[in-house]
């Protein structure tokens, strides 16, 4: 078992090197975070480390829905500059690639009651 716990550290350190050379891309872009809880937010990354402790500037909150917490509102609220703990983050992906696609189901549903 020796030469097993000896990989392990490698592996982790190849998994982090290849997360930050992944967030380095988005560097002063504008990204989208999805956090546990559903909170969401999205701003410019400014910085990060191998935990995932974000830095982000110019930053939006899109508020949920009080009803419903998974669902967010159109509603925002201006955050600034904030530190994402790393541990809370489930999701961070580029900020123009979240753009709504109309739902296909929709429009069969109109086609069939019109």
């Amino acid at each position: 078992g020796s030469m097993a716990s000896g990989a392990q550290p490698t592996d982790k350190k190849r998994r982090e090197t290849l997360l930050s050379a992944e967030l380095g891309k988005y560097i002063n872009k504008n990204v989208r975070v999805k956090f546990q809880g559903g909170r969401e937010v999205c701003g410019i990354l400014k910085g990060y480390d191998q935990l995932l402790n974000l830095v982000l500037d110019g930053t939006l909150e899109y508020l949920q829905d009080p009803k419903d917490p998974f669902k967010l509102t159109d509603e925002t609220r201006s955050l600034g500059l904030v530190v994402c703990r790393g541990t809370a983050v489930v999701l961070v992906c580029p900020a123009d690639a979240m753009e709504a696609i109309s739902n296909p189901f929709l429009q069969q549903e109109q086609e069939a009651t019109s």
